[in-house]
Parts: C-alpha cells; structure tokens; sequence
C-alpha cells in the first residue's frame, strides 16, 4: 500500500510517494473507511508467522488490506466476514469445525472478526501513529484481548557520506522504512546535528570513513529515547571513539547502548552487504520493541 504526501517544490505542490505503510498499520488505516472489516488474532495455538494481534482489513468487494498468511486464510476471512453482521470470535486450522480448512503451519487461530469496528476509535490510532506516538484499539466486549496496541513504524537516521550510506537508504526505502539521510555537508564538523530528537522508533546510523565527525553526533545519539545507534569501523576506530566519548563526558551506561561493530555479518566487503547487514539488524532490534498485543 503506498500512500501520497504534497511537497512544495519552487511554490509549486507535488505529490510525492510515502513509504508503504506497516501491514497492520495498512489494515487499520482501511479500517477506518466505512464498509470495511476488520480480522484481528487474538489467540495463536502451536506456531505461526504472524505476531498476536496481526489484523487484517476487507473491504466490501472482498479486497484485503494488510497480510496474515499465504493467501488461502485470507480468502476464508473475506468470505466470513462478509457474511457476518455482529462481531464473532472464530477458530482457524487445529481445533476447528472447518475440516476442510487447515493453516500451513497445522496450529490454531482465534480470529475477532469484526464487520464493523469503531471507525473514530480507528482513525484516532492512525492519527497517533502519524504523529509517531503509540496507539491503542479498544477491542468489542467479547473479545478475548482487550486492547490491540501498536508502536510506530521503524525510521532510519543515516549520517555519512559515499556508498555505504547511499546502498543503506536505497535498501531500507525498498523495503518500505522512513528514511532521513543526512551527508556531511548538512553538518558542521564537532557540532550536533540539531535536528528534532530522534523517538524510541528510531534508528541512528553513521556511516563515516572520517571518523572525526562522530563524537558531538553520537553523544545527541546516545541521549535521545532512539532504540538503536550503530557506527561503522574498524577496532582502533572503535577504541578511539570509546575513549573520546569518555572523555566527553558520555556516561559508560550509554556508551554500552552502542553498536559497533555494526551490523549481524560478522565482516562485509561491500556496500551493499554491509546494507544489508545493518537493516537485518535494525529491523530485529526493532522486532522486539513489540510489546505483547
């Protein structure tokens, strides 16, 4: 799902493409749109490859919005919440009544099916998140989970400046993160970048071969609320840096927080490796910050 946002370019407004949406934000997003309903997992028996409190949304044509298996759980749901006009909890896969339906995975889901959640509650969510604050979805008396919560969705702060950078922002734009990428000439040298305090769903990267830009950005890194800071470089960069950051005044506690060397590949010899590298990382650090639905 892509969305649109005006810029202004020259006094003339623009539209440009935002990032996809988050798959559940996507669903809630639809939610909010008369019609449509809303399937949310409220139980998981055995394993699945969804969290609980994935959702998705159908619309009145049988369209889906968001994604909670392969295709096949998906079609059931439209089918059945078409059908519905009161909200119902309904059981997927082992333990059903349906025999002639089964998960991928041979477990079981309790699935609230919901022909008509509360729209205003909806958009609510939708306007928390946009404003990257948590949010939460009072569910209908019934339910076995009272609330849905979300987090916002994951950003990437880059400094830096050559390909490791420039490969990172492609890789994370292509799979569908915010990105803000700021270059060296965007900085002043052994200044802090004054830009807005990054949030708890953010991720701060630097990606300089000049190490010397690092410790004023680093020590605003290290004091934000942001969920992962990582810096690239080799051991006696990162000594350097350590000491420096001591120096500085950074507390030990904080200097513990950050990432380096950076990345889950142990060595990568390309930038587009070490992209690759770094986002797998990110995004696991970022898959935690999902608290229990």
């Amino acid at each position: 799902m892509t969305d649109l946002a005006l810029s202004q370019t020259d006094g003339q407004s623009q539209v440009q493409p935002r990032a996809p949406l988050d798959p559940d934000h996507a669903a809630l997003a639809a939610a909010c749109e008369e019609g449509v309903g809303l399937a949310t997992i409220a139980g998981i028996e055995g394993s699945f490859s969804r969290r609980l409190g994935a959702q998705l949304a159908v619309r009145s044509d049988g369209s889906v919005v968001g994604s909670l298996a392969d295709g096949c759980l998906e079609r059931q749901l439209a089918t059945d919440l078409l059908a519905l006009t009161e909200p119902c909890l309904k059981r997927y896969g082992r333990g059903s009544p349906q025999i002639d339906f089964r998960l991928p995975c041979g477990g079981g889901l309790d699935i609230w099916l919901d022909p008509a959640p509360d729209r205003m509650a909806c958009r609510t969510a939708i306007e928390a998140l946009e404003a990257r604050r948590p949010a939460s979805l009072a569910m209908p008396s019934g339910s076995p989970m009272a609330r849905r919560g979300y987090i916002p969705a994951l950003k990437l702060r880059i400094f830096g400046e050559g390909p490791e950078p420039e490969a990172l922002e492609r890789l994370a734009i292509a799979a569908g993160y915010a990105v803000d990428g700021i270059a060296k000439a965007d900085l002043s040298l052994g200044q802090p970048s004054r830009l807005p305090v990054a949030d708890t769903w953010t991720a701060i990267i630097l990606l300089f071969h000049d190490h010397e830009w690092e410790a004023a950005l680093l020590q605003e890194a290290l004091a934000s609320p942001a969920f992962y800071v990582g810096a690239q470089g080799g051991e006696g960069a990162r000594v350097a840096r350590a000491a420096q950051l001591l120096a500085n005044g950074t507390p030990e506690e904080d200097l513990a927080q950050l990432r380096s060397p950076i990345g889950a590949v142990a060595a990568c010899r390309t930038p587009e490796t070490l992209a690759l590298s770094i986002l797998a990382e990110v995004a696991g650090a970022y898959e935690h910050l999902h608290a229990p639905a």
